[in-house]
């Protein structure tokens, strides 16, 4: 009896982590677009970047150390490749009921603040950062023009932007530009875990 059990709790534990599985993208799949409100009070999607030739999607927040420490490499980003093609659209997914400094009003006090020159949007209802398979803040999505996922992961190497060696998501669009695969495709997201609804 005492076996069956464990093998039952084994059987489970193995379905709901391939149910979890299945929520994540994989390299070369079409992403679905979103709708979300922005802190202009208007609402965005994909589709409102008529010439984009590809999207780079930021999950990220107000208050976790390592979306702070990326804030102004995110405006250079954006600065540098949304000519090109290529806009950052930065996504609030944290709970601000869990954590109330990522409200939607203290969002749109930190975009002033900062001078953020990307749109910053927010996940209301936490609904669409699982449907992507994001689990940190900041956590990066590049996709190309057909909206297929082409890098995912880290911005860069180092929290540290003076100790930065390798750039991740510049060295991806740079490989876009060229007619080439991203290589890595995947890096791992290191930053602060995504803040949830309580249950």
């Amino acid at each position: 009896m005492r076996l069956s059990i464990l093998s039952l709790v084994t059987i489970l534990l193995l379905t709901a982590g391939s149910s979890i599985a299945q929520s994540t993208y994989k390299i070369g799949d079409t992403m679905p677009d979103f709708s979300l409100k922005g802190t202009d009070d208007k609402m965005h999607t994909m589709a409102d970047f008529e010439n984009a030739n590809g999207y780079v999607i930021v999950f990220t927040c107000n208050h976790c150390p390592f979306s702070v420490a990326y804030e102004d490499r995110l405006i250079a980003l954006h600065n540098k490749y949304a000519p090109q093609g290529y806009p950052v659209i930065a996504i609030n997914p944290n709970d601000p009921i869990s954590y109330p400094s990522d409200d939607f009003a203290s969002m749109k006090v930190r975009a002033t603040e900062k001078g953020f020159t990307f749109p910053y949007l927010f996940d209301e209802g936490q609904k669409l950062y699982p449907t992507y398979g994001a689990t940190k803040t900041p956590h990066v999505f590049l996709l190309d023009k057909k909206k297929a996922l082409q890098y995912v992961g880290a911005i860069d190497d180092s929290r540290d932007p003076e100790t930065v060696e390798t750039h991740f998501l510049a060295d991806a669009i740079e490989a876009l530009k060229a007619g080439k695969t991203p290589d890595p495709a995947s890096t791992k997201a290191i930053g602060c875990g995504i803040k949830v609804a309580a249950k």
